[in-house]
């Protein structure tokens, strides 16, 4: 790699997955879905994250998210289809993410040019991104780029996003984490979701987070106070590592000086996405 040393680690962490994942908190999506007769607030997670695959049904949707429990997936998935149609959950994804951003951000700059020179950015790094094996990202490739530059670079971000996504279950199937090991280790580093958080989006019990605890502690992942152990700390960072090599043509693409910019310019359109209540305050951290 010719990028400086997790640069685009950053990128991604501070500027691209938060622009993204504005959409999943929002009470637009919410309003947006529920106009199409889907109220159920998984329904609506599952629905907009998956409808570039069409109308898939429960199996192909817990393979390709991971850690989602699948009792979870299959009681939403595929009977919301009878609902809304994906074309109509898209569009209704979309719409959302326009009143979201302009909300958050606000007018000025929404109508910025450091905005539009942001999403030229991101746009520019989706061309060196690859479709084999990347299930997510080659659906949400096939959509069409909106015009409006705030659009764009949600799309741009929800391209990246999905990118390094698809590429980061390649590599904990490599480092041999299964979806609840997974899950469990990265709240241990306190820069995943709550416990709360877990239970309420992906579907799962406090006695399945218990029992990949005890995994992980048998395995020296993970200490009895639930905090990570040195070998813990290397198995999350070789993961992160084998994630970056996957995931580093985009911002190669990109390079160092793009590269920097867009961190620069989407950190700042988060931080004040953030400022504006774009996530819940108990999202993210051990407890």
């Amino acid at each position: 790699m010719t990028l400086p040393p997790h640069a685009a680690r950053r990128c991604w962490h501070t500027a691209v997955n938060p622009l993204h994942s504005t959409i999943y908190f929002s009470p637009d999506l919410t309003t947006e879905l529920a106009a199409l007769g889907v109220t159920h607030r998984v329904a609506v997670n599952l629905a907009t994250r998956s409808a570039a695959m069409g109308a898939v049904g429960p199996g192909a949707v817990t393979a390709t998210f991971y850690n989602y429990r699948h009792d979870l997936v299959a009681a939403h998935l595929p009977a919301v289809w009878d609902v809304a149609t994906p074309e109509q959950v898209l569009a209704a994804r979309l719409r959302a993410a326009d009143t979201t951003l302009r909300r958050l951000l606000g007018p000025a700059v929404i109508d910025s040019a450091e905005l539009s020179e942001a999403a030229d950015l991101a746009m520019r790094a989706t061309e060196g991104c690859t479709r084999h094996a990347r299930t997510l990202y080659a659906a949400h490739a096939d959509l069409p780029v909106p015009q409006e530059p705030h659009l764009r670079l949600w799309h741009a971000t929800t391209l990246l996003r999905e990118h390094r996504g698809d590429g980061h279950l390649a590599a904990l199937l490599l480092t041999g984490l299964d979806p609840l090991e997974a899950l469990v280790s990265h709240t241990a580093t306190g820069r995943g979701m709550t416990p709360k958080w877990v239970k309420s989006i992906r579907g799962w019990q406090q006695d399945d987070l218990d029992a990949a605890a005890a995994r992980l502690r048998a395995r020296g992942i993970l200490e009895p106070d639930g905090e990570l152990t040195d070998e813990g700390r290397a198995v999350r960072e070789r993961l992160e590592t084998e994630t970056d090599r996957l995931d580093a043509a985009p911002y190669e693409h990109l390079g160092a000086q793009g590269l920097a910019r867009l961190a620069e310019l989407g950190g700042g359109f988060v931080q004040r996405a953030i400022a504006a209540g774009a996530f819940p305050r108990d999202l993210f951290g051990k407890a």
